[in-house]
């Protein structure tokens, strides 16, 4: 009963023995950023629970930069966050690596959550995003209003129809009831309109008081219980959401979003660093190369990633790395990892 399964099973498995230079050099670069946002993370989560959100950002980025710049790489910051509240950060434009190797655009934040790495609360990572020279989007530390769905709403949606419209599409879509519709938006004044529109329409609406990178990749993740995500956020975790987006199939739209106290200034460098205010940029402008590698590890206990759990002369971990090439397969693993230290040597199985 099972023959016809079998008999086509061979078609649908990789094809180990076709291995190419980009692949090798894909698989090669996917797990040394994993090592990046593992370091990050380990760095953080050794001084989380302290209440001092500002030094556990400082050892995550201090422990990523130093690995980083130990990669045979070229490789620039082209977004990461920081710039606004003035805090530690990769900066954007600084290089990292030998210099020698490929030449590679970084979008990063060594600690994403940084208030819930303080008092050991839900959902902080260490997250990066990894293309080739030119492919991922270079833009300023601000804000960006997000409207992330996945595949079956994409391209269905639109982030300047009403709240109204967009539940009405998602419901459709997705065959469901308005009231199923689980939408996360991350808590925060400028947000209220927004949950109060989707509540007004019927549909839930979970609010998260720091981070929504995470909620924006689990919206294209069926059984998630994450329909889409919507309202703004800081800029770069939306490149960083988009690059794994793109890569799984999902489709977000986004746009600029000046704060009303700064927005000359930001409008300004947005505009000297390429991008408009006015525009809706998509997963394929915000992420457009053709190689693509996401890797975030957790750092404290999330709906996705279990946070670092420190033991003896080690420590478990667990990441996401997603990865894909122009016309490839999409590689998307949960990595559970344990590293030893002992005697200053350090293994990971």
């Amino acid at each position: 009963m099972y023959s016809s399964k079998v008999d086509n099973m061979p078609e649908r498995l990789p094809k180990f023995n076709e291995h190419s230079p980009k692949s090798e050099l894909i698989s090669s670069l996917s797990n040394q950023f994993m090592r990046a946002t593992e370091y990050g993370a380990m760095a953080a989560a050794w001084v989380a629970g302290f209440g001092d959100k500002t030094m556990a950002d400082k050892e995550a980025t201090r422990v990523m930069r130093e690995y980083l710049n130990s990669l045979e790489i070229n490789g620039t910051i082209v977004t990461s966050e920081g710039e606004r509240d003035k805090a530690p950060m990769l900066r954007i434009g600084e290089m990292v690596g030998t210099g020698n190797g490929p030449e590679l655009d970084i979008a990063v934040d060594a600690l994403e959550n940084t208030n819930a790495t303080a008092t050991l609360d839900n959902r902080a990572i260490s997250v990066m995003a990894v293309s080739e020279r030119g492919g991922l989007f270079r833009c300023p530390d601000m804000y960006m209003n997000k409207l992330v769905v996945g595949k079956r709403a994409k391209g269905k949606v639109n982030i300047d129809a009403s709240i109204a419209e967009n539940l009405k599409v998602l419901a459709e879509v997705l065959n469901r009831e308005t009231h199923e519709l689980v939408i996360v938006v991350l808590k925060r004044e400028r947000n209220e309109h927004i949950i109060q529109a989707i509540k007004e329409e019927g549909a839930r609406v979970r609010e998260v008081r720091d981070g929504d990178l995470l909620p924006g990749i689990a919206a294209c993740q069926r059984g998630s219980g994450i329909h889409a995500l919507m309202g703004i956020g800081a800029a770069p975790e939306g490149v960083i959401t988009a690059a794994a987006v793109k890569c799984l199939g999902g489709g977000m739209q986004a746009r600029f979003w000046p704060a009303p106290e700064k927005r000359e200034e930001e409008i300004s460098r947005l505009i000297e660093m390429g991008g408009w205010p006015n525009d809706i940029y998509t997963q394929d402008n915000l992420a457009s190369g053709k190689m693509i590698i996401f890797s975030a590890t957790g750092v404290t206990d999330g709906d996705l990633l279990k946070g670092v759990k420190f033991f003896g002369d080690g420590a478990r971990i667990q990441s996401l790395l997603i990865s894909k090439q122009k016309e490839g397969p999409l590689e998307r693993r949960i990595v559970d990892a344990t590293f030893l230290f002992k005697d200053g040597v350090e293994l990971r199985i």
